[in-house]
């Protein structure tokens, strides 16, 4: 065989392997959607994290604020910009937010900083039309719950396209500051939200945050680039419109 006949049975063959995985894949998504679609036929009422779960981590919103917050601590702490930036971080993962560090810490008001760090440009996000669609597929009521703050999240809402596809929005300062993955801030919000935990289901990007979910009954979604095989997490998504769509087969 010439070398010119080699290389097109290499093609060829190269063709036909990507044809099959193509195949199977298209077959272990259709496969998947009914599994899926069982797993969630109880629920009644979608929670939905805001920050990265609602706009995916690549549109880096969440940047500008993290640069807003060590701003914010630099002034207010007298730090310079790597001790501001350390305690910033740390307070996140000791607290749940640098919000709940800094009140417990420094007993700063919440208010004023809130409306300072989410001070950004909303001009990164894009609208986002079949993840709409897929949401207001969706059967029963729809929430948002965010650590962030209210007006901060309809902002968030508006530059996605999302503005009036859900029942309610919850932030932070609805469970009195206290943030997720704190028990009393998610049994305060569902309380004042009245849902039933076992006929419920969450979707966040932060994996601790669905530990307590998990405990209280929800099915829990993570939204992330990479899985996180904690036994709290049902399923995860590295696309949220993709998966809602293999729910709503839209």
């Amino acid at each position: 065989m010439t070398g010119e006949g080699r290389e097109f049975r290499k093609a060829a063959c190269r063709r036909l392997r990507e044809r099959r995985q193509s195949l199977a894949a298209e077959g272990a998504a259709r496969y998947a959607g009914p599994m899926v679609q069982n797993s969630f036929s109880h629920v009644e009422t979608w929670v939905f994290d805001l920050d990265n779960t609602l706009y995916p981590p690549a549109m880096r919103l969440f940047d500008q604020i993290e640069q807003k917050m060590t701003a914010w601590v630099m002034r207010e702490l007298r730090l310079d910009h790597g001790a501001a930036n350390h305690l910033r971080a740390s307070y996140w993962q000791l607290y749940g937010t640098t919000l709940a560090g800094l009140m417990r810490e420094h007993r700063i008001d919440p208010a004023g900083y809130l409306a300072e760090v989410h001070d950004i440009d909303f001009s990164v996000l894009r609208p986002d039309p079949d993840l709409a669609r897929r949401i207001a597929a969706l059967p029963g009521r729809r929430i948002v719950y965010t650590n962030a703050d209210a007006p901060y999240a309809h902002k968030v809402l508006a530059a996605r396209g999302l503005s009036g596809l859900f029942d309610a929005v919850y932030g932070v300062e609805h469970a009195g500051y206290l943030p997720k993955p704190e028990a009393a801030a998610f049994e305060t919000v569902f309380g004042l939200d009245g849902l039933n935990p076992t006929r419920a289901a969450m979707f966040e990007d932060d994996a601790r945050n669905l530990a307590v979910p998990h405990a209280m009954g929800l099915r829990t979604v993570h939204v992330a680039p990479s899985a996180d095989p904690a036994p709290h997490v049902h399923h995860h998504a590295v696309d949220l419109s993709e998966f809602l769509g293999r729910l709503t087969q839209s």
